[in-house]
């Protein structure tokens, strides 16, 4: 199990940010195609000279092509002598051979029961969205993205707020052999901020494939009055894909944050999450 760390090998807690603009999402692809995983690891072992041995990243959440990150976090297994060797340079060491759309901020050695993925209490998101007449600042257009209807903040808010809770979640999500769609929303909410951008953020023990990119595209029809502000919550309760919500694009999504609980609990949160979860009734 990934919560176990090998016998003289120290687990590596790394927070970091990237812009996902020219990434093919997270997760190393067979075919060379650039991933933010496949570019740290190969930093990595350069940084380290670790020769052709390949320190593999978990991660708190995959995040899809284009989908950028400011508060992911990840750990790697390291040998206890290469973690004493380099780990005093290696911060800077890594800065100075990524490449400048992934940055990593720290690097601490994780306390027992550390994972970055099973540990978690909650990843946060935010999607971005402008619906002014004359389209996105362009300084923004890689972050945000453009509405070309004008949107009722307080409607998509109501209906966020009616989502909130466990659910099983299979009519936002694109279905996986084998795996469950029933997720947690904790907090659901959209408001405008000063400059007219519609943020629209979520927070939730964990989210299955699409959930957030496709509730995010109910939410912009109740805001542009195409369906009323009930209507999530019936697709939600259908527990069928409605051919009517749609995946919004990638650019306009952040992962902004992953919550840990005290280190005392985190082999607990562990058993917690790993266990399988039935169906909501």
């Amino acid at each position: 199990m990934s919560d176990e760390v090998r016998p003289g090998h120290v687990r590596v807690r790394l927070d970091l940010s990237y812009d996902g603009t020219e990434f093919s999402g997270w997760a190393k692809q067979a075919g060379g195609r650039r991933t933010v995983q496949g570019q740290i690891e190969d930093a990595l072992r350069t940084v380290t000279r670790s020769g052709e041995t390949t320190y593999e990243l978990t991660v708190a959440g995959r995040t899809d092509a284009g989908v950028h990150a400011r508060g992911q976090v990840a750990h790697v297994d390291l040998p206890a002598g290469l973690w004493a060797e380099h780990r005093e340079k290696l911060l800077k060491r890594l800065a100075g051979r990524l490449p400048k759309d992934v940055r990593v901020w720290a690097l601490t050695e994780a306390p027992a029961g550390f994972d970055a993925r099973f540990a978690a209490l909650w990843r946060r998101y935010v999607y971005r969205v402008g619906d002014q007449p004359g389209g996105v600042d362009p300084l923004l257009r890689g972050h945000v993205l453009w509405h070309d209807w004008a949107l009722d903040v307080a409607a998509m808010d109501a209906a966020a707020k009616s989502l909130i809770g466990e659910h099983d979640f299979a009519a936002y999500a694109k279905r996986r052999e084998g795996a469950t769609t029933v997720r947690e929303i904790l907090d659901f909410g959209v408001r405008r901020r000063s400059d007219g951008v519609v943020e629209i953020e979520v927070r939730a023990d964990a989210f299955c494939h699409n959930q957030v990119r496709s509730m995010v595209g109910a939410l912009l029809f109740v805001g542009d009055g195409h369906r009323d502000v009930d209507w999530p919550r019936r697709v939600l309760d259908a527990r069928v894909r409605d051919s009517a919500v749609h995946v919004v694009r990638p650019h306009g999504l952040t992962l902004e944050e992953v919550g840990y609980p005290a280190a005392g609990l985190l082999a607990e949160r562990q058993r917690q999450a790993r266990r399988v979860r039935g169906p909501v009734h």
